[in-house]
């Protein structure tokens, strides 16, 4: 709302009328007056809170839907590989960093299908344990496309599709199957930013409910061949508005003095599958990928 609408840049005089170090001030409650001195988008906001400052730094957010972030550098980086281009982040000159963006349609919402739609379990807290009750998928792989795919394939007319299932399938295989779906295009997103920016990521950090659950982030290390990095304290997107907010008032004057913040008690889940057991694995779900297509005419 700073832009002027005719040079499509911001406004001058509105900026001096509302204090450039401000966005504005809270209008009501015991914080009245205070100034908003931070403002991020909630994906950007976790990257922050992750504390994803330095090029090669990724989050995953593991919400209704999935947002992956990959801070690439001063530089916008243009994707070739069907990932989303964005701002990581402006915190004054010369700490203005980009992202590459991947968002996935379906991640919790496929736990609430199973629930509400199936009635697998009574609640979205005991799929874990449901999908623990078998060693494996038992051969089922399940497309999550209930609305298409998107990044990093962008199949408008793929729709949720479950492959492989026998006269053993129980409800456990085609659980293990539904957060698998989540872990697997997650991994194809990572390979997308790897391609774009030319580097492969060393850990990925978490967020995000799903999370919760050690059988999905082992899992995701598993299929993506590097450590999954889980804080204690989860609530990284209103830890990223505080650090914007801070570094604009000189809670903090620098971004080396929070290195130290939210390191206490996290979880390091690290690869126990090799990589062509990996990679064999994926080659089926992309497999599968190819074969939801094609069911909206």
């Amino acid at each position: 709302m700073f832009m002027n609408l005719e040079s499509l840049d911001y406004d001058a005089e509105l900026l001096d009328w509302f204090h450039p170090e401000a966005y504005g001030t809270l209008a009501g409650t015991v914080l009245k007056g205070t100034k908003i001195t931070g403002c991020l988008g909630d994906q950007s906001a976790a990257l922050v809170g992750q504390k994803g400052f330095t090029p090669g730094l990724a989050k995953n957010t593991y919400g209704t839907g999935c947002f992956l972030l990959y801070n690439v550098g001063p530089k916008p980086v243009i994707s070739s590989h069907g990932l989303l281009t964005t701002v990581a982040f402006d915190f004054g000159p010369g700490q203005t960093m980009y992202a590459l963006e991947g968002s996935i349609a379906v991640a919790g919402s496929s736990v609430k299908f199973l629930v509400d739609n199936l009635g697998f379990i009574d609640s979205s807290s005991k799929l874990s344990a449901l999908a623990e009750t078998v060693e494996d998928n038992g051969g089922c792989t399940f497309v999550t496309a209930f609305s298409g795919l998107f990044a990093p394939y962008w199949i408008d007319d793929a729709r949720g599709t479950i492959f492989g299932i026998t006269a053993y399938t129980k409800r456990g295989h085609i659980a293990r199957a539904t957060l698998e779906a989540t872990c697997f295009q997650t991994k194809a997103i990572l390979e997308s930013m790897e391609k774009d920016s030319g580097h492969a990521l060393a850990e990925l950090a978490v967020d995000g409910g799903m999370c919760n659950s050690d059988l999905i982030m082992q899992t995701q290390s598993d299929f993506i061949g590097i450590p999954v990095n889980r804080p204690a304290m989860r609530e990284t997107t209103a830890l990223g508005a505080a650090i914007a907010a801070g570094l604009a008032v000189g809670v903090w004057n620098s971004l080396d003095e929070l290195q130290n913040i939210n390191t206490e008690g996290r979880t390091v889940f690290k690869p126990q599958i090799s990589a062509e057991e990996s990679t064999k694995r994926f080659s089926r779900w992309e497999k599968a990928v190819q074969m939801s297509k094609g069911w909206v005419n």
